[in-house]
């Protein structure tokens, strides 16, 4: 204390040094905040991001099995002459495999594991297995042209089949304007008859060519079923013939 009873030098310091030390801690405090709001900020994008990954991730893993299914199976037929029914057996295996896979990666990400339960494989295979029959032996009326069309789907070839409605569940508005044909249905169209026509039954017993309608689509959406078709495997001409359509076709594999 001075001699008048005021606060001294050394007194004056201390409260200056207080002083300091209280602005540096709101400083850091202030930083410390501008931290955490940046890095919650950070956690917040990356969440963004790790949910959009997985929507594309999920979208992958539900097209993927379908693709196998029926690129395997006309692999199969094409590659090593298998006819339709093996080729389409040795097909819903790749797929049953691939799924029992996917299951054990899954297993082995929650539960450090590799295990399968035998229900779980008896569950992919019935679910594989009833898919496939279900394309084999139904198409929706709404996508076919007209009634009689739609009475010639079990004329197609197996592979085909399931092809087409893999590809229907992506696009709804898929529509078959044509599939099995006579010769003299050519000269009805005014068109000259073609003698290798895929839309004849072939000596397999099958039609092994579909037409779709393109005419009213917009042609992003015809482009992308066309890029469909070969994904699977299938072949695709654009005819411009009695109207303009997409001719789908499996090669025959004699």
């Amino acid at each position: 204390m001075s001699d008048r009873g005021g606060p001294s030098q050394k007194d004056l310091d201390q409260l200056v040094e207080l002083n300091n030390q209280f602005d540096q801690q709101l400083a850091d405090l202030g930083k410390s905040s501008q931290s955490s709001t940046s890095k919650a900020q950070s956690k917040k994008r990356f969440s963004w991001q790790k949910v959009l990954l997985t929507l594309v991730l999920l979208m992958v893993s539900l097209t993927i099995p379908f693709i196998v299914l029926v690129r395997t199976s006309v692999f199969m037929y094409l590659g090593y002459g298998f006819n339709g029914w093996l080729a389409l057996l040795t097909g819903i295996g790749a797929t049953v495999g691939l799924l029992l896979i996917c299951g054990l990666v899954i297993s082995f990400m929650y539960r450090k594991s590799l295990g399968i339960h035998r229900y779980l494989v008896r569950g992919v295979l019935i679910l594989v297995t009833a898919y496939t029959l279900y394309g084999v032996l139904y198409y929706s009326s709404l996508n076919t042209k007209t009634d009689q069309i739609n009475s010639y789907y079990r004329s197609l070839h197996p592979i085909m089949r399931v092809a087409l409605t893999t590809i229907t569940l992506a696009d709804s508005d898929l529509l078959v304007t044509d599939i099995k044909r006579q010769p003299e249905d050519y000269a009805q169209m005014g068109l000259p008859k073609n003698q290798q026509s895929l839309h004849y039954v072939q000596p397999n017993g099958y039609v092994h060519a579909v037409d779709l309608r393109t005419r009213g689509r917009a042609e992003w959406k015809n482009g992308l079923t066309r890029l469909a078709f070969y994904a699977v495997g299938l072949q695709s001409i654009r005819h411009v013939g009695t109207a303009d359509h997409l001719h789908v076709y499996l090669p025959l594999n004699e």
